[in-house]
Formats: C-alpha cells, sequence, structure tokens
C-alpha cells in the first residue's frame, strides 16, 4: 500500500533488512517468527504497517492511553512491535522508565546510531521476552503497563495467563491496559472470505478473534478494580473519511500479511487469494459499504 511509504525504510548495507534471523522462518514468501502463535510477517513491510496503524489509532482514541495514569516514573508495553508507542511514552513522561518487550528486537533500536533523527529516547529500553514464559521483571515493577493488539498473537486458552503476567508486574495502585478489536462487521462477500480464511489459520493456532472484547472482564477476573471498558466501533472503508480509509488500509496490508499462511495451508491458490484481496479493496472503497471494525479500551487498577 502506498500509505505505508510514508515510513522510513531503514536497511543494512547490504540491503537486507537488519532482524534476529535465528527466530525466523519464511513461510509465504516472508519472514514470520518462529515458536509463538503469532502468524504475521515479522518483516519491514508489517513493521511499516504497524507504525501506520500507530497513528490511526492514536488518532481515532485521540491519544495513546485512556487510564487515569496521572504521572507514573515506570511504564511497560508488552509486545512492544516497533517500539513506536513506548518511545512516543517516553517522550511524554521524561520522568519515567519506559521498557519495551517482545519476542523480536524494534527496527529503530537496533538501526539506532546515535544521529538526531535515530537517537532513542534516553528514558526509553527494550527488553527481550517472552510473555508467555513470564515476563522478565519482578511484581509491582511497573506503575502502568500496557498491552494493545495481541489478539491475533494469544491463544483463547492462555489469555488469563496473560493477564496474569500484566497484573503480576503492575504496582499496588498502579494501572493496566488493554487495547483489542474483534471481527469485522457487515462485510462484503470478498472481504467475508478473507476474514474466513484468516479464522482459519488462526483458530490452527489456537486464536479466537472474538476474544477481543472480553479483555475487560479478563482485567476483572484477575482482580483489578475500577476496571472500565470502553467500546469504540471505527468505520472501514471510504465513507468513514480519514480514519476509514487509514482503517481500510490496514486491513488490507494485515490480509495480505496472512494470505502466504493461507495459501501455504493449501485454503486457497495464490491466485485465488490475490482476486479476493483486491476485491476485498474495491468494497471497502465503495461509496455505499459501511464496514466497522469493534475495538475495545479496557483498563483497570491494581489494588493498594
Amino acid at each position: 500500500m502506498r500509505w505505508f511509504g510514508w515510513f522510513r525504510r531503514k536497511k543494512t548495507g547490504d540491503g537486507s533488512v537488519a532482524m534476529d534471523d535465528a527466530t525466523v522462518q519464511v513461510i509465504g514468501g516472508r519472514k514470520r517468527s518462529v515458536g509463538v502463535p503469532y502468524l504475521m510477517p515479522t518483516d519491514l513491510e508489517e513493521m511499516n504497517r504497524l507504525d501506520f496503524q500507530h497513528y490511526m489509532l492514536r488518532y481515532a482514541l485521540r491519544g495513546n492511553y485512556a487510564a487515569p495514569i496521572g504521572n507514573p516514573t515506570s511504564i511497560l508495553d508488552v509486545g512492544t512491535g516497533t517500539g513506536r508507542w513506548a518511545r512516543e511514552m517516553a517522550a511524554l513522561f521524561p520522568q519515567a522508565n519506559v521498557v519495551g518487550v517482545d519476542v523480536h528486537v524494534p527496527p529503530a533500536d537496533t538501526q539506532a546510531q546515535g544521529g538526531k533523527e535515530d537517537a532513542l529516547p534516553p528514558n526509553y529500553s527494550f527488553v527481550p521476552g517472552n510473555i508467555f514464559e513470564g515476563l522478565p521483571f519482578a511484581d509491582g515493577s511497573f506503575d502502568f503497563v500496557h498491552m494493545r493488539l495481541l489478539i491475533m498473537a494469544i491463544p483463547h486458552e492462555q489469555w488469563p495467563q496473560v493477564i496474569g503476567e500484566l497484573v503480576r508486574v503492575t504496582r499496588p495502585g498502579g494501572w493496566v491496559e488493554s487495547v483489542e478489536t474483534t471481527i469485522l462487521q457487515q462485510a462484503g462477500p470478498a472481504m467475508a472470505q478473507i476474514i474466513q480464511w484468516s479464522t482459519t489459520v488462526l483458530g490452527w493456532r489456537g486464536v479466537n478473534l472474538l476474544d477481543g472484547e472480553k479483555v475487560g472482564d479478563l482485567l476483572r477476573a484477575a482482580g483489578l478494580t475500577q476496571t472500565t471498558t470502553i467500546p469504540v466501533m471505527l468505520p472501514c472503508g471510504e465513507y468513514g473519511g480519514r480514519v476509514g480509509k487509514m482503517l481500510a488500509a490496514d486491513y488490507i496490508s494485515g490480509a495480505k500479511g496472512l494470505g502466504g499462511v493461507v495459501v501455504s495451508r493449501g485454503l486457497a491458490t495464490n491466485e485465488e487469494f490475490e482476486r479476493v484481496l483486491a476485491a476485498a479493496g474495491t468494497e471497502l472503497a465503495s461509496p455505499q459499504a459501511r464496514c466497522v471494525v469493534p475495538f475495545y479500551v479496557a483498563f483497570g487498577q491494581r489494588r493498594v
């Protein structure tokens, strides 16, 4: 998608993307993580999409967080991806120690070389970790723990464990916040087919996209107080103005990212997938389309 050309494409001297290749494999022509349920690629194209998605959500949700966190001195971003959210929070709260954790090092962290454009905030750091193996932090380490859009990475049966880890590393009186989504609604035939293929391959990894609307309940079940869930229905398509166009671009690019898995698992031929993907893009561009995507902003406070 041309929109993703907004982001700088940083490469190594030989033209390849810097990445810890020992933990990735190529499926459907794109690099993907090994040993985790997540099926989306880990290449530069996906990193650009995630940054684009971050800017879209920041604009649509009018900020980077919703919980009444005050002035935290320690912030954790679980599944930090490109690290964009964590670095912005580090700039917003210069008094706070902000940590991003993920199975892969964010590209900006490996490529920052001290130049003004590339410099990382001095109060930001990255720590490698896999939440399924337990976060590498002591109990009560952070004032604010954040996790966003890991719905495609967390199997249904492991959600309570994941939420428990978020709560464990939050200090008493601190806040946990999660932003998740579920399945696009009011889809046309082509987009409905994309969704069917996606839910099938994710289901083979134990992932249920409907879990996204239940995170607030899980926070409450984990013992948090003042739990709040804010449902946000975002338009997806031309009719939705700036947000609708951005979300449609994000959706089509995300579907493209899963396409290699769909084809490699025999659910469709490459030609069939490309034809349906193009038709889905046409559907979203139609003025008659009225697709919406539910997002759920959920947060709660750890008991003092």
